[in-house]
Order: C-alpha cells, then structure tokens, then sequence
C-alpha cells in the first residue's frame, strides 16, 4: 500500500521495499521450528537472523537516528505553509520503522513530545512579544504553520502510532500533538487573541475574511467549549453551534445585514463598482454559517 506526503512525494510503507522480518519461528509440517540454516539463529528465518543480528543500542539510536528525526522535525515545523522541504521522507520514514522494531518507541514518544513541546514554548514566546495590531496574523500563521506540519509528522511517526500510542497507551499521535497546541500558545492566549478578534469582527476590513475564518476554525478544533466565548463569532464559520432562530429574533438579524451593507458602502464597495462587489459577496460569503471547519 501506498501513501501520498502533502510534498507529493511517495513513500511506501515498507521504504527498503524488504518483507517484514519474521520475528517468529516457521513451523514445519511435523509442527517442529524450522532451522534457519547455516549461520541463522536455531529456529528463526534468514531473513529474522540478519535483522536481530543488527541491533540498534540506545547509543545508536541517541547519536545516529533521533538527530536525523529531530533534524527532519524543524525543518516541518518551521516551514511555511505550502513550502517544499527537501528532507529524504523515505530515510525518516525507515528510521521511525526500524526504531520501533527495535523497541526504542517509548524512547522515540519521548523525544518527540519534548521536542514539540520546546518549539510551542518559544512560539508562546514570541507570541506574547507580538504588539496588537500584528497578534491576530501572528497567531494564525502559528497555528496554520503546526497544522500543516502535523500533515507530514504524524505519517512519518505512523508505526509508532500503531505499535506504541495506540496499543500500549490507547491514544492518538494526532491527537496529543493537537493537545500540545492547545495546552502551550492556544490557551495561553485566548484571552488576549478573543478580544481583537471581536474588534476586528465589528471593524469591517481591519483583517480579512479568510484569516478570521482561519483562527475561528481553528480554535474550534481545539477546544470546542470555546465557542461559549463568542457564540456570534463562532456561529459566522461554525455551522449549527447555535439553537434554531426565534421569531421574534427576526428582526435583530435584519438589522445587523443592513449596518454590514451599510459599513460596505462606506469602505468604498459601490453598487456601481463590479469588482468591488464581488469583494463584498466574498465577505458575505465567508461570514454566513455554511462553511464547515477547516481540519475536522
């Protein structure tokens, strides 16, 4: 079977493109374990043989294969959203693989947890240092910049996933690296990032639609108790969050189309000017409450 990275290159899930190593031995038809022959171990396949006979120690596996993780990690979390990151996904891939056979998975956990954990720490940081009018796009650039790495980490970490997380842990590598956003930048920040974003939702083109609908989704994902925060805002990109309209609520709604037409025409969208009409549809269009979230 075969995957796609979002970079488009294709990795298989075996990168040596070699058979599993039979860890078990082969049974004869006299129910007896089959010998390897000469050289192998009593009991185990060729194959099985050449492998366990090429251990990775601890050592091994601190000098030489968690820096070409940790390397192939910051280059994911620090690249742009839709920037191409010349990293070997088959060599990162095959690491991960033979680390865990090796049973180094609870190593590999660890590190990458720490690892991850540090950069959202200085993404903290740096957020906190960022002055008002520039917060809003800085926060969205964090959290576009670590969803799109998490596109390519977690394939990347995938027998781990399986073999560790899940089994012995019963999670998800997603989701605790989703978590891991939410506990160091977004609930560090929330009470800072909501009021601007109230600010900026009632002064018509101080950000655009996009990066609102961005952040909403966003937050969203994270922590879905927030919409209680901004249950308006919220329900501009969150489809169904709110209870069914009352009658008598009509008219507030009729209201609140006619100041946003209105703030239009102020900021320069003319009905005479085609273009500029098309923009305001777009605002329109992003703030009704049929989009869905963006990484549910």
């Amino acid at each position: 079977m075969e995957e796609e990275d979002p970079n488009h290159n294709h990795w298989q899930l075996r990168p040596d493109c070699s058979p599993a190593p039979e860890l078990c031995p082969r049974r004869g038809r006299d129910g007896g374990a089959k010998s390897s022959g000469s050289g192998g171990l009593p009991g185990i396949s060729s194959s099985a043989s050449k492998f366990l006979m090429n251990v990775i120690t601890i050592d091994d596996y601190k000098n030489t294969y968690w820096p070409k993780l940790e390397s192939a990690i910051d280059q994911l979390l620090t690249q742009s959203p839709g920037d191409y990151i010349p990293i070997s996904y088959e060599q990162i891939y095959s690491c991960v693989y033979k680390c865990v056979c090796q049973q180094h998975s609870e190593q590999m956990y660890s590190d990458l947890m720490c690892k991850i954990t540090c950069h959202l720490e200085k993404v903290s940081l740096e957020l906190q240092a960022t002055s008002p009018e520039h917060y809003i796009e800085k926060f969205n650039l964090a959290l576009s910049q670590y969803m799109g790495a998490l596109h390519s980490i977690v394939p990347l970490f995938i027998y781990m996933n399986k073999f560790y997380i899940e089994t012995k842990l019963n999670r998800d590598l997603k989701d605790d690296l989703i978590q891991l956003f939410t506990d160091h930048v977004a609930e560090k920040h929330i009470y800072s990032l909501m009021p601007l974003l109230l600010e900026a939702q009632s002064t018509p083109f101080q950000i655009t639609p996009s990066t609102m609908a961005s952040i909403v989704k966003g937050l969203y994902t994270l922590r879905p108790e927030w919409v209680q925060l901004a249950p308006a805002l919220f329900s501009k990109f969150i489809p169904n969050i709110l209870p069914p309209a009352l009658e008598s609520e009509l008219q507030d709604y009729a209201a609140q189309d006619q100041k946003l037409q209105q703030d239009l025409m102020q900021n320069g969208f003319n009905r005479g000017d085609q273009s500029r009409k098309r923009a305001g549809d777009e605002l329109a269009y992003n703030g009704s409450c049929t989009s869905s979230p963006s990484y549910r």
